[in-house]
């Protein structure tokens, strides 16, 4: 870990009480920065990592202007319809040693460099082979068939971008533009904490007042499909010495942290009282359902994301706030998730004054079906569907065919 953010990070103006989704988001786009550190990957193990620095083209591609298939290479100036074949051929990895005069062709393949003298190349299917000779069909137009050295990129251009996301296409780019390892920043350290004396780890015998953690296993196995390195800190019960050990473990470990339950402002929220204290503390009042409450928190020099303990606003709230500032934080770019319009397969008379965020699926007709609760207990109603439905701010009434936007669950990958 290199990079650090100021402790008072999240603090919020004076005032503020209830923050509307698009607001919060911009804060943390505005607030946060990298913190991971910066190593240099050789190409095989380059995808999924961020880019440290813009990266500029070695060399042109193509290289060379070649052949775009296999035919005949000519100059087009001074040709005809039957000209002289020279002896030899031009391939891929074999140049053509000569220069090909005015008036004169030789063969060439896919991908070989054009020889000197060669501007233009007819396709084989397109000629006719003759005693030392070759006749054309017709004439093709001067560059036919050719492609021109660097028409993708010339030497110098700016290919990538720092905070971008390397995909394998990328990968490919890199290596065609003459790469053979690229700097990127270190892999996120995301570090999971579950709070809550009524918690108890999956598959113990449990009592009906007690809950299984659920939130844990969750999010450690959504920071891991996101390609970050997920740090389990455990369960921690109410108990303020037990939550900071485990805060400092984190802190050292991991280069975020996200902790569930306790972090409200209840009686009973022990880690937003711990992080009051001894950290800094803010309590994001988000105009959103599910969740609302998002503690956003220093410790140790260590952004917290304190998030609601129902796993449905837990995964919710991973999802739409901690997902851009995790790509962040790993030295990505801010963004946001793409959605599209679909038809509503539901009727909902929405009230004004918050987000809404609803489970959802696409239907055999394209439109979006919701689960059949909004309870943020239900933890089936994650595995029935497949993203979101988003609802504005203001009021709305949905009746089926209602434009809604609909997000799946991989748009929010950082």
């Amino acid at each position: 870990m290199t990079g650090r953010l100021p402790n008072d990070c999240f603090a919020l103006p004076p005032g503020v009480d209830w923050t509307p989704v698009d607001e919060a988001l911009a804060r943390l786009g505005e607030r946060l920065a990298p913190v991971t550190g910066v190593e240099r990957v050789d190409l095989a193990s380059a995808a999924g990592r961020f880019l440290a620095e813009d990266v500029a083209a070695r060399r042109a591609n193509p290289a060379a202007s070649n052949s775009a298939v296999d035919g005949y290479g000519f100059a087009r100036e001074g040709a005809s319809g039957t000209m002289r074949l020279l002896a030899g051929r031009a391939a891929a990895g074999e140049p053509f040693a000569g220069v090909v005069p005015p008036g004169a062709a030789v063969r060439i393949l896919t991908g070989a460099a054009l020889p000197e003298g060669v501007d233009t190349v007819v396709m084989q299917e397109d000629a006719t082979v003759g005693e030392g000779t070759v006749t054309l069909v017709a004439l093709p137009k001067a560059g036919a068939n050719t492609r021109r050295a660097g028409e993708d990129m010339t030497p110098g251009q700016t290919i990538l971008s720092a905070g971008h996301r390397l995909r394998p296409q990328d990968v490919a780019l890199l290596a065609a533009a003459g790469h053979g390892e690229v700097a990127v920043r270190e892999r996120l350290r995301v570090a999971v904490l579950s709070t809550g004396d009524e918690i108890l780890p999956p598959g113990a015998p449990a009592e009906p007042h007690q809950v299984y953690d659920a939130n844990r296993p969750m999010l450690l196995a959504q920071i891991a499909a996101w390609g970050f390195v997920p740090v389990d800190l455990g369960h921690a019960a109410d108990d303020p010495d037990e939550v900071r050990a485990r805060l400092d473990a984190g802190a050292a470990e991991a280069d975020v942290i996200l902790t569930s339950g306790g972090a409200s402002t209840g009686d009973e929220d022990h880690v937003s009282a711990l992080l009051t204290r001894e950290g800094s503390f803010a309590e994001w009042r988000i105009a959103v359902k599910p969740g609302r409450p998002l503690a956003m928190a220093m410790w140790r020099g260590v952004p917290v994301f304190g998030l609601p303990g129902n796993p449905v606003a837990a995964f919710v709230c991973t999802l739409v706030f901690a997902a851009p500032a995790f790509r962040r934080l790993a030295g990505g770019d801010w963004r946001l998730p793409a959605g599209w319009m679909v038809p509503a397969a539901f009727a909902k008379n929405k009230k004004r004054g918050r987000r809404e965020y609803l489970r959802a699926r696409i239907d055999a007709d394209g439109a979006a079906e919701v689960f059949r609760s909004e309870g943020s207990g239900l933890v089936t109603g994650l595995t029935w569907s497949d993203g979101l439905v988003e609802l504005p701010d203001d009021g709305v009434s949905i009746t089926p065919g209602t434009p809604v936007r609909f997000i799946p669950y991989t748009a929010f990958a950082p």
